[in-house]
């Protein structure tokens, strides 16, 4: 009897033990983040985190911020290949940032391993007061007629609205002038000030606006309608043979092993597949994805192409 209790204990005991066990086979995950708190990096990845807590023993948001995600995008590059250190970011760095800048410290396809392309967003075309514009027809005709007036307004030369505006010219054939601004704020003072008359701007931010007539968003840059402003026709649907979105996503340093990968795909998926987290994204203004890094890698390559010709256009180079 003795035996068998002792037996029974020890047998107790190594079930009691099992939870902890597990905890410690998982590892833990830094989400690394290349622009600072409260941003929209910054809550994508903290909702991330959230979502895969359960998948891994802890998860941490590390804000490295500056030179538009280039030194978070540094950090991860040199971070050991484990599965322990990713990186949330738009696309910008990884299918802009190419054509832009002579000198990268990093290689956007060779250097990281994709993991998910978690949401897409897109632009809106918008006009100002100052323009009277009520369709992209009559924005066309305006830039023909009336070229004095056909100024957009961006964030600043070599930001992602000011490739979409070289781009509409090209795919419309029309002539637009660029006027850059030192943030998105003063652009947009401009525009509701009738001192420019459109600007390009992601769809969430100005869909207030455009609902209380102060601006009027006369098409979107995706590939179908907007549901926050389902009024709204496309480019395409315009007449103009225009598609553009831009995203976020999540990748880790290169050379990942395939069960490293498949682990980081398998919680990314989850977190972003979850109704809460697609309703959560609804609410943002994101149409949310959560690929696998195959489908990441071929968006990423398809960026990297349909945005070399607009970026060339301009002549911008930036060392």
């Amino acid at each position: 009897m003795t035996f068998k209790l002792q037996h029974l204990c020890l047998l107790l005991a190594s079930f009691s033990l099992l939870p902890a066990v597990q905890a410690q086979d998982k590892p833990a995950l830094k989400i690394v983040v290349g622009f600072p708190p409260g941003g929209s990096a910054d809550t994508l990845a903290r909702l991330m985190a959230d979502g895969m807590r359960e998948d891994f023993s802890s998860v941490t948001v590390d804000n490295r911020a500056g030179a538009g995600g280039r030194i978070a995008l540094a950090f991860v590059k040199a971070a050991k290949p484990d599965g322990q250190t990713v990186i949330v970011l738009p696309s910008g760095p990884m299918v802009l940032f190419p054509h832009v800048y002579k000198k990268l410290d990093y290689d956007a396809v060779k250097d990281f391993t994709p993991v998910s392309q978690l949401a897409r967003f897109q632009f809106g075309v918008v006009s100002g007061p100052a323009s009277h514009v009520k369709t992209m027809a009559e924005m066309i005709a305006q830039s023909r007629t009336d070229p004095n007036n056909a100024s957009y307004g961006t964030a600043g030369s070599g930001t992602l609205p000011h490739f979409m505006g070289v781009m509409l010219e090209q795919a419309a054939g029309i002539s637009l002038n660029h006027v850059p601004f030192q943030g998105g704020s003063p652009a947009n003072n401009a525009l509701l000030g009738g001192h420019i008359g459109y600007k390009f701007d992601v769809v969430s931010e100005t869909a207030e606006l455009h609902r209380t007539q102060k601006v009027r968003i006369i098409a979107v840059t995706g590939a179908k309608r907007d549901p926050q402003v389902p009024e709204v026709p496309t480019l395409k649907e315009a007449g103009i043979p225009m598609e553009a979105t831009a995203w976020f996503a999540m990748y880790g340093p290169a050379h990942m092993k395939p069960e490293v990968l498949q682990r980081l795909e398998k919680s990314a998926m989850k977190a972003m597949n979850h109704p809460a987290m697609r309703e959560r994204m609804l609410k943002l203004g994101y149409e949310a994805i959560g690929s696998n890094g195959a489908d990441l890698a071929a968006a990423q390559k398809a960026d990297l192409k349909s945005w070399e010709k607009p970026i060339k256009a301009t002549g911008i180079s930036l060392d």
